[in-house]
Parts: structure tokens; sequence; C-alpha cells
């Protein structure tokens, strides 16, 4: 049985998970109705890269380093590709925004994987 507290960890994970898929399907179908130079895009961006960054440097579990890793350097890899986002040419947001959609997905199973393993 999991602890509560892995259990809220599997719960954020699976939340990363289906704001991937979003990501995703709204980078296959092209509907891309969003401001991407709005100052409050950048300003997520730069959230999630500081968010990042937090995680990574954060002290933590020795048994928990993986997975650390694993969440930090995602959501700084996300947060680069969207502030890239907001500067590239229109052709190439669909797929950077897949791109970032495939991170997600990958952090939440791969951080799953280890939120299991270690139990």
């Amino acid at each position: 049985m999991l602890s509560p507290a892995n259990l809220f960890r599997l719960l954020n994970e699976m939340i990363f998970v289906l704001l991937g898929a979003l990501m995703g399907w709204v980078a296959v179908s092209g509907r891309l109705f969003f401001d991407r130079r709005s100052g409050s895009w950048i300003a997520v961006s730069a959230a999630m890269i500081l968010w990042g960054l937090r995680a990574l440097y954060r002290p933590g579990q020795w048994w928990a380093k993986w997975q650390n890793l694993t969440r930090g350097l995602s959501l700084v890899l996300v947060g680069a590709i969207l502030l890239a986002i907001a500067r590239v040419p229109f052709g190439w947001v669909a797929p950077l925004l897949g791109t970032a959609a495939a991170l997600l997905i990958l952090r939440g199973i791969l951080s799953t994987i280890l939120i299991l393993a270690a139990r």
C-alpha cells in the first residue's frame, strides 16, 4: 500500500501526463489560438524554468535524487521550449509544442516508475 505522500506524488505526475496530452492534442490539431508573445506567456515560461531550477537545487533525501532530477530537468526543458516558442517562426510552434508535450508525458511516466520502485 502506498503512503499518502507517495499517493499524492503519483496523482501529481498523472496531472503532468494529462497536461502533456492536452498540449500534444493542441499541437497535432493545429488550433494554436494563444498569443505566444504576450507577457503572461513569458512569465509562465520563466516560472517553469525557476520552478525546475528550484527542484534541482533543493536539498532532499538521497533516495529521491533521481526523482528530483527528473522533475527539475523536465520543467527547465519545457520552460525553455515555451520561452523559445515566443521567438520562433509560426511554422515551428506546433512541433515545439509537441516536443514539450512529449517531455511532460515522459516525465510523468518516468517519475511514476521511480515512485513505485522506491516504495
